[in-house]
């Protein structure tokens, strides 16, 4: 028997004394909790709370740990999400290997939210976070082979729905997917989706104004209009190269990517030009934050957090009259901004929400409370009436906000 970890694997040590040469379904260690809404497995899983959080243990035959324990360090890697893998436990004497996986925080499983939330924008935004992974699984070049709502988990990202792969176990990695590669995808989507949908609704667990066909086909017509979107190659006038050029970055940019390149091209027309972008990887804006503040939160947060940074920086150089480098802005909003709202976040509300998206909900409930004083609010006062009148009233877990009116709005 051995260990594989991968660093930084904080907490792991905390795991070696468990009973790993017995099988995972008879452990009985205290360290073991019950997660009800972990979901259905299809394998043996444990879940253990360590000094240093969650883990998730997963028994399956060897060859199929080392491949998960593989591609998910690899999605890892290009940022797309993905549960972290921690390590495994291999060459179990006449037993399967076990994955070892941290526990995602502040996530639920579709069939969680959908036990709560109406059809509307909190079901659109669920089936939306669902595509946009596989679009990037796919540009990235990644088939899914098991593309489910049960094997998906969804946090919160800065007031939209982030969708996780969980289960890595059919993944194929290659340089480019071709289109039956991609389609062969999406017939797993719609058979998966629908079937798990119509369970729900036969355990009278769904709206009734949910249509599982419908939402299944739904999944592939937003796949096809996403992909779309992401790499369509435009013929354009060259006098109309910039605003053109700005309007499909603005257009990518609001389906929740980053545009690394654009190109433009001799078109058959001397007049014309041919405009081609590549996406840029994902978990740019979270890398960035990264090296400014030392936050590590999910992508749409990082964007939302450097926005207000760089609010932050311009106020700073207006009071100042002199430049201020963005390092030593960042540095200043950590201090002077982010650290008090969340340290003065009440012990008995900190399991609603993780501390960026509070600090991103705080922002939002400034906006709102400024509009209707029709002046600035400020930071702390908005985080104070946030902590009083929103964050009690919220239910816990990733139940999204699309629409978040003050307490005695209309």
């Amino acid at each position: 028997m051995r260990f594989i970890f991968n660093p930084p694997a904080d907490g792991a040590a905390d795991l070696l004394d468990l009973p790993w040469e017995t099988p995972l379904a008879e452990w009985t260690d205290e360290r073991l909790i019950e997660i009800p809404t972990a979901g259905i497995h299809r394998h043996v899983v444990r879940f253990v709370e360590a000094s240093q959080g969650t883990f998730v243990l997963k028994e399956l035959p060897e060859d199929l740990v080392r491949r998960e324990h593989r591609l998910l360090r690899e999605l890892a890697d290009v940022s797309i999400p993905a549960v972290e893998v921690v390590g495994a436990c291999l060459d179990r004497e006449g037993q399967d290997s076990i994955l070892i996986t941290r526990y995602l925080a502040y996530s639920a499983t579709y069939r969680r939210l959908l036990s709560t939330i109406q059809a509307g924008p909190q079901f659109d935004a669920l089936i939306g976070g669902m595509v946009e992974l596989l679009v990037r699984l796919h540009l990235a070049g990644y088939l899914w082979g098991d593309c489910s709502l049960s094997n998906t988990l969804f946090k919160l990202d800065a007031g939209d729905l982030e969708a996780y792969l969980v289960d890595a176990e059919t993944m194929e990695h290659h340089a480019d997917l071709s289109d039956g590669q991609r389609h062969l995808d999406l017939d797993f989507a719609y058979e998966r989706i629908g079937g798990e949908l119509m369970d729900l609704e036969a355990g009278g667990l769904l709206d009734e104004d949910i249509d599982p066909i419908e939402t299944a086909e739904s999944v592939l017509e937003r796949y096809h209009s996403l992909w779309g979107e992401v790499n369509r190659e435009d013929v354009i006038a060259k006098d109309e190269q910039r605003y053109l050029i700005g309007e499909r970055i603005r257009r990518i940019e609001e389906l929740g990517f980053d545009v690394d390149e654009v190109e433009l091209l001799p078109a058959e027309d001397g007049s014309k030009v041919r405009l081609r972008t590549r996406v840029a990887d994902p978990g740019r804006w979270r890398r960035l934050l990264m090296r400014r503040t030392g936050l590590d939160v999910q992508d749409r947060q990082a964007r939302r957090l450097l926005s207000d940074i760089a609010s932050f920086r311009g106020w700073l150089e207006q009071e100042s009259g002199r430049s201020v480098s963005e390092q030593a802005a960042a540095s200043r909003w950590l201090i002077e901004c982010y650290d008090p709202v969340v340290s003065a976040i009440p012990g008995e509300l900190r399991g609603k929400r993780d501390e960026p998206e509070v600090f991103h909900e705080v922002l939002e409930h400034r906006w709102r409370l400024s509009e209707r004083a029709g002046r600035d609010v400020g930071t702390s006062e908005a985080a104070r009436s946030y902590f009083y009148e929103v964050l009690p009233e919220l239910p816990t877990g990733t139940i999204p906000r699309v629409t978040a009116p003050l307490l005695g709005d209309d």
